[in-house]
């Protein structure tokens, strides 16, 4: 199964390893590899994370403050966002 970054994703990821490496380096780049790592591993365990809050998604906590929210459709895994688990998720509309 192929793991697809959609652009928001990446930006959220790069928006938050932005944020953290001002105060910390060093945190920011382990979290930014430990995003990596447990996504690449997504493939073989796609169904391990639990339940999303949006219909049709996951979640996967990298982090006791940050989530990776995807879903599994067409063959293929989809990152949609990442998040600070503070943030209000899904959006109010």
């Amino acid at each position: 199964m192929k793991v697809r970054w959609r652009p928001v994703a990446e930006v959220d990821r790069d928006r938050v390893i932005d944020y953290i490496s001002q105060d910390n380096p060093t945190a920011a780049i382990e979290l930014g590899d430990a995003i990596e790592r447990r996504v690449a591993e997504l493939p073989e365990h796609p169904r391990l994370y639990r339940v999303g809050r949006v219909r049709g998604t996951r979640e996967m906590v990298v982090h006791p403050n940050y989530v990776v929210v995807y879903r599994i459709a067409r063959g293929e895994i989809e990152i949609l966002r990442v998040l600070h688990s503070a943030r209000q998720w899904p959006p109010d509309r």
